[in-house]
């Protein structure tokens, strides 16, 4: 390194403290009440965890072993009869209006006990959020009506996010990478709406689901110009939802495979395309680099949360096998090694909870959660009949300006800066704790020996299923990259990004 380089001010000490300390502008920024609201929603975890999911989730993962085809709909069934999928639905739109960040508290619950039954839940927040981050506020109010509505009926309304093809995977997001691959999914764009063509592989939760968001392209050539989000629905014609795959992990969460044959989707379920951004201030390659970071930003957080439920969980069973078992007439839990090994696995739980904690924090202050943690309209959606709140929804959608303009400064007004903090930020969360809740559930399995391999114990379950967690939503490596773009690379011109990924 050249002394020129080396004296060049790589980090800013501003930087630094700002890019890292979310949770201190938070304490005066963000409305205090969020506090009561996660305590009941933690409640509302515990309970469903104790009641429901800790009594079965050995059992359904042996059955579906035995049986890949398997679908626990008992389990969705369940989430729904509880008001599970429209938890964080905001009251607007007729949910029950928790705020954002409560999820993740909610998610490390049930995770801490069975990764697939909260990656159901959570890769439903997944699609909705694909959804909201596209700020089409009339397709945003008829698909979470019918969220609504699902639930008032007992029959799950659910949305999955369609991304992965077979030909590309965590490249789909990034648009450098994007340019690079050979996605295949095509929009051809028709009078009236878009006809699609092509395949997406391992979507969470799609025989699960009634809405899918999918990512397709009018031109193959160039995607991340012309990349295009459609609402596609359950009986479209030339859409199938065709086989499950097997996988080793999560098994409650099916990973499915969407077939599209000339399936035509109208005009009213195409959420955001070329011709929508339009005359605004950034490119459509842009807004589709920012939509998918300030997606990323909020669903590597949620993986952060699944994370530190899973290495709490690691944590918790190897402790209580360390209480109980003995060797050489003494309790395991006596021996110094074990001590130092049960200290390190609450280590590794702790820091992923602070990371996803501190991560909802910066999307609180510069992210997609900004506006409704505005605490003039946190307070006003909280207490404001839900009967108003509606009638005003309906207000607004009458008047087309008003939706537009709404949208074109969510899409287009952004502060590059502050995209790069919390998508960093995201990126660090999740390939961090994975790897944490990884080590912690290596730990468990080592120090319970054999037993650790009795499926009836479930560490060997828990190995499987946290295995995921270092894949979706990004590989680990991925994320890593995706922190040096946004965190070390910007002050950096001379950086080469993504170059060994071609």
């Amino acid at each position: 390194m050249s002394l020129s380089i080396s004296n060049q001010r790589l980090t800013t000490m501003e930087d630094w403290f700002d890019d890292n300390s979310a949770s201190l502008k938070a304490i005066s920024s963000q409305p205090g009440a969020m506090a009561g609201e996660i305590m009941e929603v933690v409640n509302l975890a515990r309970k469903f965890k104790e009641e429901f999911i800790r009594p079965q989730a050995i059992e359904m993962d042996k059955r579906i072993q035995e049986d890949h085809s398997y679908l626990p709909e008992e389990w969705v069934d369940e989430a729904c009869r509880r008001g599970f999928f429209t938890l964080c639905v905001p009251k607007i739109f007729g949910g029950q209006g928790y705020c954002f960040p409560a999820l993740s508290y909610f998610m490390e619950e049930i995770a801490s006990v069975c990764l697939g039954m909260a990656n159901i839940i959570g890769a439903h927040y997944l699609g909705l959020g694909t959804l909201i981050c596209t700020w089409n506020l009339p397709l945003i109010a008829r698909v979470c009506r019918e969220i609504v509505e699902g639930e008032r009926s007992g029959k799950a309304c659910m949305v999955s996010l369609a991304m992965t093809e077979p030909t590309s995977g965590s490249d789909t997001p990034e648009p450098d990478l994007l340019d690079k691959g050979q996605v295949a999914c095509l929009a051809k764009k028709e009078d009236g709406g878009y006809r699609v063509n092509g395949s997406k592989i391992f979507i969470s939760n799609g025989h699960f689901s009634t809405w899918h968001m999918t990512v397709a392209f009018e031109d193959l050539a160039r995607p991340s110009e012309t990349a295009v989000i459609l609402a596609v629905r359950n009986g479209a014609k030339g859409f199938q939802v065709a086989g499950k795959e097997s996988k080793m992990g999560q098994l409650a969460c099916p990973a499915s495979e969407l077939v599209f044959n000339d399936c035509f989707i109208p005009n009213e379920q195409v959420a955001l395309s070329p011709d929508m951004t339009r005359g605004y201030s950034r490119t459509h390659r842009e807004i589709y680099q920012h939509l998918f970071d300030d997606l990323c930003s909020i669903s590597r957080a949620g993986v952060c949360a699944l994370s530190a439920g899973a290495a709490r969980g690691a944590y918790e069973s190897a402790l209580a096998f360390a209480a109980m078992a003995k060797k050489k007439g003494d309790y395991l839990i006596n021996s110094e090694w074990v001590q130092c090994r049960l200290a390190e696995m609450y280590k590794n739980a702790v820091v992923a909870r602070l990371l996803y904690i501190e991560a909802n924090y910066a999307n609180g202050n510069h992210g997609i959660y900004k506006g409704l943690q505005a605490k003039p309209v946190y307070y006003a959606l909280r207490y404001l009949p839900k009967s108003f709140l509606s009638w005003g929804l309906g207000k607004a959608l009458g008047l087309e300006w008003l939706t537009g303009l709404i949208r074109k400064r969510q899409l287009s007004g952004f502060n590059p800066g502050m995209v790069q903090r919390t998508a960093g930020l995201g990126a660090l969360a999740k390939f961090a704790s994975s790897d944490a809740a990884c080590e912690n559930a290596q730990l468990a399995m080592e120090m319970m020996g054999a037993k650790g391999l009795r499926h009836e114990l479930g560490t060997e379950k828990r190995l499987r299923d946290i295995k995921l967690l270092q894949i979706y939503e990004g590989t680990n490596q991925i994320c890593r990259m995706d922190l040096f773009r946004n965190l070390i690379a910007r002050r950096l011109p001379q950086a080469k990004l993504y170059e060994e990924c071609v």
